[in-house]
């Protein structure tokens, strides 16, 4: 493994995630040379504990040091170039047709999804690469009781790098750290989603021209949506960026990422009424609220519909402000707001196309 890889690996997981937290040991891609775990998983009652170390210059273990971890005010070059490349894709496709050529994508999706695996999918047919995997667990050795460790092992036989999605959270790290190919982060249960992330940070430099200065509502299901935990991580890294948290009480914010915040002296505040805050806001994040993460159908059918972002709300807002989504939406944006100039949800989605273009690009180490 290169130094560079390793460079953006331990960038990503600086950007992405936060020294000291239950996030903490989980960055968006890794391959076995770069991290590995040390780890004690109880996925049903989500109780991780993991050790995150690296390998130095001379190929011996060390732990990640405070130096690796960036702080408000730091963007890191890797996700900078990231980014440029994203942008260079957009506006010259034709250049990349061919760049992966040869080389082979693993999509291992225990979970389903469209936008995720049809987006990375896309991303390496663009690039002129090849797709192999599976898109449900039942379709894998998983029903015949194969560990993730040795499913790894295997794909990195067969592909040169591998997407994977999985309910339980830290398994992708899992993964990671027996792969010999890099490995992303397709999202894992309940935790982190962090190419939607780049996704949205992309799209927010795209359309408001830089990332910060801005005050941005993270609306809905707060508690459970990974891309909102992944987001906020990423967000602290930038300047001038308030947060306001909206959500029923049952669905708020987790602790340690308010406590995080306040660590940080990072502006927040918590509100249960949209409308209250709708005239502050530049950017509004909205989610669904997860029908697969609750246990409880009654509780699901009592909170799925609490906030729905219809017209009437959209003329309290600022002639400039985002919508942005990760999408699949359910009821929480009426289909009357799609055509507002400022929903800018399915452009988001094409973007998420360029950022995977760019990140398989990087992560395989080919320049165009």
């Amino acid at each position: 493994m290169s130094k560079k890889r390793m460079q953006i690996s331990a960038t990503l997981l600086g950007i992405l995630l936060s020294a000291g937290t239950f996030a903490s040991a989980y960055p968006v891609f890794a391959a076995q040379s770069e991290v590995s775990v040390e780890n004690n998983v109880d996925i049903g009652n989500i109780n991780i504990s993991l050790e995150k170390h690296g390998l130095d210059e001379k190929g011996e273990k060390t732990d990640f040091d405070d130096a690796q971890v960036v702080v408000p005010g730091q963007v890191v070059d890797e996700l900078v170039d990231i980014f440029n490349l994203a942008n260079d894709i957009e506006h010259h496709m034709d250049k990349y047709a061919h760049a992966c050529a040869g080389k082979k994508l693993a999509t291992c999706f225990y979970e389903p999804s469209t936008r995720t695996r049809l987006s990375f999918e896309s991303a390496m047919l663009n690039l002129g690469g090849s797709v192999l995997g599976f898109s449900d667990a039942n379709s894998s050795s998983a029903t015949k009781g194969e560990s993730v460790a040795d499913t790894i092992r295997v794909i990195s036989c067969f592909a040169d790098i591998c997407a994977m999605r999985h309910p339980k959270e830290g398994a992708p790290m899992v993964a990671a750290s027996h792969s010999s190919i890099p490995v992303i982060n397709a999202g894992d249960g309940g935790h982190q989603h962090p190419t939607q992330t780049l996704t949205d940070l992309l799209t927010i430099r795209s359309l408001k021209g830089s990332i910060g200065s801005f005050t941005i509502g993270l609306c809905g299901d707060l508690k459970f949506g990974r891309t909102v935990h992944s987001l906020i991580h990423a967000l602290m890294r930038y300047e001038n960026i308030n947060f306001i948290f909206i959500s029923p009480m049952e669905l708020r914010i987790p602790d340690y990422i308010t406590d995080l915040l306040k660590e940080k002296n990072i502006p927040y505040k918590e509100v249960i009424k949209l409308d209250d805050v709708m005239q502050d806001l530049d950017i509004l994040y909205m989610t669904r609220v997860q029908k697969e993460r609750f246990f409880n159908e009654e509780d699901y059918v009592r909170l799925k519909d609490f906030y729905i972002l219809d017209k009437a709300k959209m003329k309290l807002a600022k002639p400039d402000m985002l919508i942005l989504h990760p999408l699949p939406r359910v009821n929480e944006i009426s289909v009357e707001v799609d055509d507002d100039p400022r929903a800018a949800y399915f452009k988001q989605v094409q973007y998420g196309v360029y950022v995977r273009m760019a990140l398989i690009l990087t992560l395989l180490e080919i320049h165009v």
